[in-house]
């Protein structure tokens, strides 16, 4: 792969009760582990960034989706809701829903357009056949 940009984070102080933040600085907060995992809370997580990065990732594959199949799309949203737990051999793992709206077409090819972003988001490609990603197309 021939990389167009690259990010660069450097986490400090304890994984995640720690320090993360970006070379270029534009992420620089501690990070916590939820009250939902026996943690203090009241920082961010890796999996809210990871929620939030697959969620802007997914919506720009959606829109360059459409734009090549001349689909106009209007207020068009991505949720994204991430959960870690146990996978049943002593460690974590991850899972993805991921709510798509798409307002103004109908569901099914509302749904073709989420299933084939799907297949180009970098997130989506990076996770399939690593963790479950569900896609739903859901009425605004």
């Amino acid at each position: 792969m021939e990389a167009l940009y690259t990010a660069e984070a450097l986490a400090t102080g304890g994984g995640r009760n720690g320090h993360v933040r970006t070379v270029d600085g534009l992420v620089d907060t501690d990070v916590r582990v939820p009250k939902e995992m026996g943690g203090a809370g009241g920082a961010p997580n890796p999996e809210v960034f990871f929620a939030a990065g697959y969620a802007a990732c997914f919506h720009s594959a959606l829109q360059s989706v459409a734009r090549a199949q001349k689909v106009t799309l209007e207020d068009t949203s991505v949720g994204s809701r991430v959960s870690i737990g146990s996978n049943g051999n002593g460690g974590f793992g991850l899972s993805v829903q991921l709510e798509v709206v798409i307002p103004n077409l109908p569901h099914d090819q509302a749904q073709a357009l989420a299933d084939a972003a799907h297949q180009v988001c970098p997130y989506s490609n990076a996770t399939r056949g690593n963790i479950e990603v569900t896609v739903t197309v859901v009425e605004d």
